[in-house]
């Protein structure tokens, strides 16, 4: 979905009465078998005014690009999450798993259990030189 129309789906939530109000920017199909963010979509759907979620592993998966199955890139997944962070977003979504080659479901891109504790140093590092807003 364009980060522009995002806007219309928000308006539906809330008129249910529904105030805790997520947004998820997690990549759109670009071709065959490729994800891609574009990051400029991060500033719309920062104008409507919830709280934005970057999912880092999602944004790097290949639907269907291992055949029967989806496969990923996980090497970047710090990168794609430190320019979220830089970007502005108020959060991070990071599939994990102690081994993720035996993951059952996005082993392609979900990080290592090892891996994840520096990278969300280097997420708290980036947020932390911001402007507080």
């Amino acid at each position: 979905m364009a980060p522009w129309d995002v806007e219309h789906v928000i308006e539906k939530v809330i008129s249910t009465g529904n105030r805790k109000v997520l947004v998820t920017e997690r990549g759109i199909s670009f071709g065959y078998n490729n994800l891609v963010v574009d990051f400029r979509g991060l500033a719309i759907l920062q104008d409507c005014g919830w709280p934005i979620i970057f999912d880092a592993t999602h944004s790097v998966q290949l639907p269907g690009g291992a055949g029967k199955t989806s496969g990923g890139q996980r090497e970047f997944v710090p990168l794609m999450a430190r320019a979220a962070v830089a970007g502005g977003v108020d959060g991070i979504f990071i599939e994990v798993h102690k081994d993720p080659e035996c993951a059952l479901c996005d082993g392609p891109n979900s990080v290592s259990l090892d891996g994840v504790r520096p990278l969300l140093r280097k997420l708290k590092a980036i947020r932390n030189v911001l402007p507080s807003e």
